[in-house]
């Protein structure tokens, strides 16, 4: 079985690109956070933040009693978005990067005369010397090497920071004996749970469980797939849906009250609509979500008739922001969901074609003006007393598109 896959993480990825462009950071604790505040979480951690038990998740106000010299910074979305960028053509420089996983992630296919050991191993070398050399020797890089995409992931996450690790056919099972169920992609609290009432508690278990064992315990093929992923076969990845759009922010003190906070979602809204006329989908549900002080929480969502105008998004986000009461709390955290989605080609317009005409052209005006003079060239007033509100923001396992999103 020959090595397919060399699969690249960058190592704190956040963190990194800010030790990178601030020298003074390098070599010391460092957490990147959303906004300046005690009550946020860490979104990001360097090595040695690490080291004192601060990770991705840990309340700042905690973090900075575990590491009292934590450097705090605040995140710089597209800037992250720029190096991720110069990272993978850094990659691409040295072999083709077949797909991009996340901002910090991508997978390249080994063909050829690279799927022998010695050589996948030389190419992993260049690519990492390459970034040292061209980018700089803070954005560390760790490299799994394998039979599937899986595994080279996994092998990647087996030596950290700056790892280098390769996984053949020799080495299954007994390599990833030393692991927990929840190091591999896709296992998560719930689903380890759902193994262990399976008899599966040890990734030994895993790997030696029958086809059928697996398939049970996840209760659908996924199982199965599980099954031959271990095993170092290649697994045709399966067709992915957009299910949903979404975006949220946390509030910094200044504006933690009702009236911020609902301007906060009206550009939040926005931005979505935005990204889902981009994207050709129409939404057919709507929530909000409001966290407010003392761990105390509101969301509820409609389901609407299928549309992607912001105008009537705005209009029923009113009435269902109206709905939740006066709350004596302050507002600390805001998000917005766009849901139930269905693409355009498939979907049958309104009889209304007149009017829905209008408003295509308006936002498509709209969206034609804030791409080419900048973001908040043209927006609708609701988000007025937001507009340095809401910043880009990153999921690990979506790339922004600074057009559309950017700030």
């Amino acid at each position: 079985m020959p090595l397919r896959s060399l699969f690249v993480d960058f190592n704190s990825y956040f963190a990194s690109v800010e030790q990178h462009l601030q020298p003074r950071l390098r070599g010391k604790p460092v957490a990147v956070v959303p906004v300046l505040a005690d009550t946020t979480c860490c979104i990001a951690a360097s090595y040695e933040a690490k080291r004192f038990g601060v990770k991705t998740g840990t309340r700042v106000g905690d973090a900075k009693k575990l590491c009292p010299g934590l450097k705090i910074i605040e995140a710089r979305p597209s800037l992250y978005v720029e190096y991720h960028r110069k990272l993978v053509d850094m990659v691409e420089s040295c072999m083709h990067v077949s797909r991009v996983l996340s901002i910090d992630e991508m997978d390249c296919e080994l063909t050829g005369r690279w799927q022998k050991r010695e050589e996948a191993l030389a190419l992993a070398r260049q690519i990492k010397e390459s970034i040292s050399k061209q980018i700089g020797p803070a954005l560390r890089c760790s490299i799994g090497i394998a039979p599937n995409t899986f595994l080279a992931k996994t092998a990647s996450d087996m030596q950290k920071p700056d790892g280098l690790v390769v996984i053949e056919e020799k080495d299954l099972p007994d390599c990833l004996y030393r692991l927990e169920l929840r190091d591999f992609c896709g296992i998560g609290e719930n689903m380890e749970r759902r193994l262990r009432e399976h008899g599966i508690c040890t990734v030994k278990d895993m790997c030696t469980a029958s086809r059928n064992a697996l398939h049970a315990a996840w209760g659908s093929i996924e199982g199965e797939r599980m099954y031959e992923l271990l095993r170092g076969r290649v697994v045709p990845d399966r067709e992915t849906e957009h299910r949903s759009v979404g975006h949220s922010h946390v509030l910094p003190p200044e504006e933690r009250n009702n009236a911020d906070a609902f301007a906060v979602l009206n550009r939040l809204l926005q931005k979505a609509a935005m990204r889902l006329r981009k994207m050709e989908y129409l939404a057919g549900g709507l929530s909000l979500t409001v966290k407010y002080s003392g761990d105390k929480r509101w969301n509820d969502e409609i389901h609407i008739t299928e549309t992607d105008d912001s105008l009537e998004l705005l209009r029923l986000m009113k009435q269902l922001w109206e709905k939740r009461g006066r709350p004596s709390a302050a507002p600390i955290a805001v998000g917005v969901v766009l849901s139930r989605l269905v693409h355009r080609g498939n979907f049958t317009p309104s009889l209304f074609v007149k009017a829905a005409g209008r408003k295509n052209s308006l936002n498509k005006a709209v969206d034609s003006l804030n791409e080419k003079f900048g973001k908040n060239a043209v927006y609708f007033g609701g988000a007025h007393e937001a507009l340095e509100s809401a910043p880009l923001r990153i999921a690990f396992n979506r790339i922004p598109d600074l057009e559309t999103e950017g700030d």
